[in-house]
């Protein structure tokens, strides 16, 4: 697994990446720098990296990452968003699953729509 460092303001967060395609092509572009917005409990916003849907979910799990191919944007789901029945964790629509955050998610509640994220490589530990 590929290890990733994910920081908004003081907020800062570990996840892996999985061996998917989508996964590499993130990868390959980082480290990111960019203006995250919020929809619900997400994190998203643009990345260089321009694919279609692989293996692409409608509902996926609290703290799971994912490419969102219609805006091209990397998305950090802890919880449900606007378009989510019940509990259940739905994007806007399907995304590719790339990787999970490691450890407590609680903290992303602190990150605020137009803040600056960091996406960068991480050492193994």
């Amino acid at each position: 697994m590929r290890r990733v460092r994910i920081c908004a303001g003081d907020v800062q967060v570990s996840a892996e990446l999985n061996d998917s395609h989508t996964a590499d092509a993130v990868w390959a572009v980082l480290p990111i720098q960019a203006k995250g917005n919020t929809w619900g409990e997400e994190i998203y916003f643009s990345i260089p990296v321009a694919l279609e849907e692989d293996n692409a979910q409608e509902v996926v799990s609290a703290g799971d990452l994912g490419y969102w191919p219609p805006g091209r944007a990397f998305c950090l789901f802890f919880g449900p968003t606007p378009a989510s029945r019940g509990k259940e964790i739905r994007p806007a629509s399907p995304v590719n699953v790339i990787g999970r955050v490691i450890g407590d998610l609680s903290s992303l509640k602190k990150v605020h729509d137009g803040q600056r994220v960091t996406i960068e490589q991480a050492a193994e530990d």
